[in-house]
């Protein structure tokens, strides 16, 4: 079990939940809006707005946080975010905020408390980056976008 630290911003309403698994065997921890004065954001078609959670949050080194889409709002309103998954590095201790967008075609109304994304919690490894002269061969060679099949 990992530990996430939190802390809630100035300002932020104490009764809005903290990130929660709402199932057993779930991965994602679903995050909540926590809107200033509580009040509702209204989402057009095509419009994206930064959902403040009113959290902050210290992920250990050697983690990362990755903000995912809820599958639920993304098919039955078209709700997604733009930058999914969205990483938060384990040096960041900034405010958390979720870009939502509305790829839907009706208006969407976030409302106080509603659950807007899932975190996910994952372990980092970094890459050590060289430069070579040729890389190894395989069967797919340079083979693009869709060479292996259809799609």
């Amino acid at each position: 079990m990992v530990t996430i630290r939190i802390c809630r911003d100035e300002g932020a309403d104490p009764a809005i939940a903290l990130p929660s698994y709402e199932t057993a065997g779930a991965a994602g921890a679903d995050l909540r809006a926590n809107l200033p004065d509580g009040k509702e954001l209204v989402l057009e078609p095509g419009a994206r707005v930064l959902v403040p959670t009113g959290l902050r949050i210290e992920i250990p080194d050697g983690y990362e946080v990755q903000i995912r889409p809820r599958s639920g709002l993304a098919l039955k309103h078209g709700i997604t975010l733009p930058n999914a998954p969205g990483t938060i590095d384990a040096d960041y201790r900034g405010p958390l905020g979720v870009i939502v967008m509305n790829a839907g075609h009706e208006r969407f109304v976030i409302a106080h408390g509603d659950r807007i994304a899932q975190m996910v919690v994952a372990p980092v490894l970094q890459a050590d980056f060289v430069l070579v002269d040729a890389l190894s061969e395989t069967a797919r060679g340079q083979g693009g976008f869709g060479s292996t099949g259809r799609g």
